[in-house]
């Protein structure tokens, strides 16, 4: 199975790429983690974002294979701990289909996106910019990497 992050938004601070990279590097190789970064369409200054949400989605679902397993993470998506992520990634691991994770642009992901999703994540209650959601989710699928190894970066 190989993994991937598909995000919205090319340009992120140093801080990010250097975080991101720092918790994808202790990714297992056989996952094969990469990035794949999706420009942001230009939002209209007084107008309805819509449009380019379902410009993004369009874009998302062109780097979508068929047969590979989507998880969109969405604010209305649902809760894990790292120990329930860690039992869910096995369970994807388990099917052998590819996995992608979807991080939307700043006014969220399209419909199309949420139809077409396995399964909607919410990281977290809070409202996080999208560079940090990269890191994060980088970290934490490190951490559940390490909870079903028994490494002990994961200290419950």
């Amino acid at each position: 199975m190989h993994i991937r992050l598909i995000a919205v938004g090319d340009r992120q601070p140093s801080w990010v790429d250097e975080a991101f990279q720092a918790y994808a590097a202790r990714l297992p190789r056989e996952w094969k983690f990469r990035l794949d970064a999706v420009a942001t369409v230009r939002r209209p200054k007084n107008g309805d974002a819509s449009a380019a949400i379902e410009a993004e989605g369009q874009k998302v679902m062109g780097l979508v294979k068929d047969g590979e397993q989507l998880v969109v993470l969405d604010e209305r998506g649902s809760g894990m701990t790292s120990v329930a992520l860690s039992e869910k990634l096995a369970g994807w691991q388990s099917v052998g289909r590819d996995l992608s994770f979807v991080i939307g642009g700043p006014d969220g992901v399209s419909d199309t996106l949420t139809a077409r999703a396995d399964f909607r994540w919410s990281i977290s209650k809070l409202t996080l910019p999208h560079g940090l959601a990269r890191v994060l989710l980088a970290e934490q699928l490190y951490r559940a990497w390490t909870i079903g190894t028994a490494h002990p970066y994961h200290r419950s």
